[in-house]
């Protein structure tokens, strides 16, 4: 591209359809708000600059465009005048000359590949838009053309005369524009129309009464269908997770029971990851190679090195598992878990917060929570970490090697030596120090004989309920 080529994406509509207080926009397809879909695909046609016209919800479509994009820029449409109202909006974020894109926040189905064809078909031509063909063309502006065959107006349905309503090429409003042109045409439209509103379409008729071509391209319906209520957008998830399987499927990734699975648009698989049914990722989760997720294992944010075994109904929140580690079944890794190379998380075990070193092992009903575990540690069945004393959080230190006995209780400040052993049972409120042995509980008294007294005294308890 010889022209420096930006983005607008029109995004403060309301929504009435979807029946939410939700901006329509923020609504998600696997896992990604509507708009990222948009913004994501004109800056992989090559856009350098994105511009996003925020109204309704500005301040939380804001808040998610910062957290999800860099270097997307918002401009305010207060009041909802129209699409050309809109546009104007962004005007001032404009530079002086190049090209913009213009497209609609609602809109996931569009291709980087048509958008770039559009920009193509442009030529020197002041503006030029997309048209689709409908069977079923109502909502849609319709497409009018000469005797030559070339566009000469875009007539809103509102507007059209009964002979225009059965046209079935469409607008399905994405556009390139000329920014000189559009500095110079965009004031001049006015809301004389039956919905009262500054139309961007007026500036096809705009264009060709001043004596210019507006270039066009046909594209497939399927890439132009908006979203504009919850049946449309349950419609467009299944789309997209058509989509993404079919991705993960090329790129090496077995899916078993496919229709079950549910992978989100951000989540990136390595070559032979196999994953079983029921099984969901969601967020950024990310999956190195050879990694087997079990049956309705569900991870969210969460990073998974290679050669990895999560087991069936295993629950991870923003933890991290390092390589050839075993996780569950089911197993729970809540935000900030870190299972080293070679560990074990066995079913039952819940780690928050908490590192679990290279080749440690907690494999049977434990809680660790604040915890930092080093390397080559066995934690026995039954064992809790106590990190919260009713006001404040407080870490647990195993140091390498330290074997922990069963439903050991520990206590937490607490530092536990190298190589030092917990008896099963302890509770331990003290530094342990390396290669020592710590015993936090009584010591046994066996009292020989006593054991009939207690039979005989439960036998008359028991007679004197029944007699």
């Amino acid at each position: 591209m010889d022209q420096a080529v930006v983005a607008v994406v029109l995004a403060a509509g309301k929504g009435t359809r979807m029946k939410s207080r939700r901006p329509k926009v923020l609504h998600e397809i696997a896992g990604k708000p509507l708009v990222s879909w948009s913004v994501d695909a004109v800056r992989a046609a090559g856009c350098s600059d994105v511009v996003v016209v925020v109204g309704h919800g500005a301040d939380e479509v804001g808040a998610v465009l910062t957290r999800r994009h860099t270097g997307v820029r918002t401009a305010i449409q207060s009041e909802q005048r129209g699409t050309g109202h809109a546009l104007l909006m962004a005007l001032p974020a404009l530079p002086e000359a190049g090209v913009v894109v213009v497209v609609c926040g609602d809109t996931p189905r569009i291709t980087p590949v048509a958008i770039g064809a559009l920009l193509q078909a442009r030529g020197t031509a002041p503006m030029a838009l997309w048209t689709t063909r409908l069977s079923e063309p109502r909502g849609y502006g319709r497409i009018v053309r000469d005797a030559a065959g070339a566009v000469s107006a875009i007539v809103e349905e509102k507007d059209a005369s009964d002979a225009q309503r059965q046209l079935q090429e469409v607008n399905p409003g994405v556009y390139a524009f000329d920014i000189a042109f559009l500095r110079a045409q965009l004031p001049k439209l006015k809301n004389d129309n039956a919905a009262g509103e500054l139309y961007l379409t007026d500036l096809v008729r705009l264009c060709t009464e001043s004596g210019n071509e507006v270039a066009s391209i046909d594209v497939d319906d399927g890439i132009t269908l908006g979203i504009n209520d919850r049946r449309q957008l349950a419609d467009a998830e299944d789309w997209a997770r058509a989509e993404i399987q079919g991705r993960l499927l090329l790129a090496g990734v077995t899916l078993r029971n496919r229709a079950s699975i549910c992978v989100e648009a951000d989540v990136v698989c390595g070559e032979d990851v196999v994953l079983e049914a029921g099984v969901s990722l969601r967020g950024s989760t990310r999956l190195g190679r050879n990694v087997i997720v079990g049956q309705g294992a569900v991870l969210t944010d969460t990073l998974v090195g290679d050669d990895v075994v999560i087991h069936s109904y295993c629950v991870c929140d923003r933890a991290v598992v390092g390589p050839s580690a075993i996780v569950g079944p089911f197993a729970r890794l809540r935000p900030e878990a870190d299972v080293g190379e070679g560990a074990h998380v066995g079913n039952f075990v819940e780690l928050k917060k908490t590192r679990l070193g290279k080749g440690s092992k907690a494999n049977h009903l434990a809680y660790l929570g604040d915890a930092d575990i080093g390397a080559g540690v066995n934690v026995g069945a039954g064992t809790i970490t106590c990190n919260y004393d009713g006001i404040g959080k407080h870490k647990t230190v195993l140091r390498d090697g330290v074997f922990v006995g069963s439903n050991a209780t520990l206590v937490a400040p607490l530092v536990v030596g190298k190589d030092a052993y917990i008896a099963a049972g302890s509770v331990v409120t003290d530094t342990v120090p390396d290669d020592a042995v710590a015993f936090g509980r009584a010591r046994q008294v066996n009292k020989e004989g006593h054991a009939r007294a207690v039979r005989d005294k439960n036998a008359i308890r028991v007679g004197n309920k029944t007699g």
